[in-house]
């Protein structure tokens, strides 16, 4: 019995030996399957880069709202947008040029002089791309230039909006910036939608 036992066991111990030899042969039986180190070390400083660049665009982002947007620093945004930028809004429209965006941006400013983006609880960012998700806050205060030139007086109703700004990167600066609110909540909001 211990002779079974004991050829039983040497079987085991040469069976895993054997199956041992094997799974390393197979892994190094060429270079390719090698660990190249340099490789390796080049991988990690493309993803140092990657997440340097993600870390400065989300603090331009966060100049952007806190500081440009909130305090009518127009002149401010060539830090963040490119000449060209393409500027999509939550209706649809679009601006092309960063003078149109400021324009469109000055106009939100003209019946809610307060208007204001002062946190991100969310920030993302993946490559070239960055999100956010902000909290616009203002008080309809003044009237609302309507396109036939008319107004719609002011409510005196605040607004607090999450709204969200997807932005593309290219050369340090943003050349597509996506604008996503809830329209209809903000029209309810300062009074002019049930």
């Amino acid at each position: 019995m211990k002779k079974i036992i004991s050829t039983f066991g040497i079987s085991i111990i040469a069976s895993i030996f054997i199956v041992g030899l094997g799974i390393s042969y197979a892994i190094f039986q060429t270079s390719d399957n090698t660990i190249n180190t340099s490789d390796v070390q080049m991988e990690l400083e493309r993803y140092k880069t990657a997440e340097n660049l993600a870390t400065q665009h989300l603090q331009t982002f966060d100049e952007l709202d806190f500081e440009m947007f909130t305090n009518q620093n127009w002149d401010g945004l060539t830090k963040s947008h490119s000449q060209d930028i393409i500027v999509y809004w939550p209706d649809g429209y679009h601006s092309e040029g960063l003078e149109s965006h400021i324009e469109d941006l000055k106009a939100m400013f003209v019946y809610a002089p307060d208007t204001r983006i002062q946190e991100h609880p969310v920030r993302i960012a993946s490559g070239e791309w960055t999100s956010v998700i902000g909290v616009m806050e203002g008080t309809f205060t003044e009237p609302m230039p309507l396109p036939d030139g008319s107004s719609i007086p002011p409510t005196g109703k605040s607004f607090k909006l999450k709204m969200s700004t997807v932005g593309h990167w290219k050369n340090g600066v943003m050349d597509e910036e996506y604008l996503f609110w809830d329209n209809q909540s903000f029209m309810k909001q300062i009074g002019l939608s049930p």
